[in-house]
């Protein structure tokens, strides 16, 4: 279908319903329509006028999708769909459910890359490096357990091991691909209750870095990770 079909899909939005309302009503403008990864979605200014909002806001609308790896922009050529798009009929709003997708993809990513930054960390640490590690994961778990705030604990403990690989840009690809995966306010993925199951396996990550045995290491970085994706799995087929 030509770019002109699919907005043929989108009604005018009343302004009170303006923010994720346009997020959803691109979401169903593509699953209607029928587009594919790869397809391109018809300019800003066709999709601003359609549904009656400023250009300004689709634009924001689409920045955030790209921040999920749900678009791509070719400078001069357009907006492409670069994620499979099909909206929620369940209880779980539509944008929760791409955004848990969208982090399904970064966890993806994130065995690839840690499989390697665990496994250095655990050979290159030195005598100092493994003691900061194990320190900062006893501060981590203690802040989980007492119900506070435990991110900034949690990306020290992480950054920990990226030093202690030995390559500080792993460390800072990653800190990035998070940073870029931006979660709305209502965002069940960005709260403090989210992936609480796992931090048990951070002492156990901590302790096999320190002892040195990276085959343990990784077993558990994975471990790790596989509880994070079944939780957001579970969020999102609700």
């Amino acid at each position: 279908m030509d770019q002109d079909g699919a907005l043929s899909y989108l009604e005018p939005l009343e302004r009170r319903t303006r923010g994720v309302a346009v997020l959803d009503a691109l979401a169903d403008m593509i699953e209607r329509a029928g587009l594919n990864v790869g397809d391109r979605l018809p300019p800003e200014v066709s999709l601003a006028a359609t549904l009656g909002v400023g250009r300004s806001t689709i634009r924001e609308a689409l920045n955030r999708w790209e921040g999920l790896g749900i678009i791509r922009r070719r400078r001069g050529d357009g907006t492409y769909l670069a994620a499979r798009v099909q909206t929620s009929r369940g209880l779980v709003p539509t944008m929760i459910r791409l955004e848990g997708e969208a982090l399904i993809r970064l966890i993806e990513v994130r065995r690839a890359l840690e499989n390697d930054v665990v496994r250095k960390a655990t050979i290159n640490a030195t005598p100092a490096q493994r003691a900061e590690i194990s320190r900062l994961c006893d501060i981590l778990i203690a802040d989980v357990d007492a119900g506070r705030n435990w991110q900034a604990a949690d990306g020290a403990f992480h950054g920990a091991i990226y030093e202690a690989s030995g390559n500080p840009m792993f460390g800072q690809i990653l800190r990035r691909l998070d940073e870029a995966l931006e979660r709305s306010a209502e965002s069940p993925f960005g709260g403090a209750g989210f992936g609480l199951a796992s931090f048990p396996a951070h002492r156990i990550l901590a302790d096999a870095i320190v002892a040195g045995d990276p085959d343990a290491a990784v077993r558990e970085l994975h471990h790790m990770l596989d509880i994070v994706e079944a939780e957001v799995r579970d969020i999102i087929s609700q």
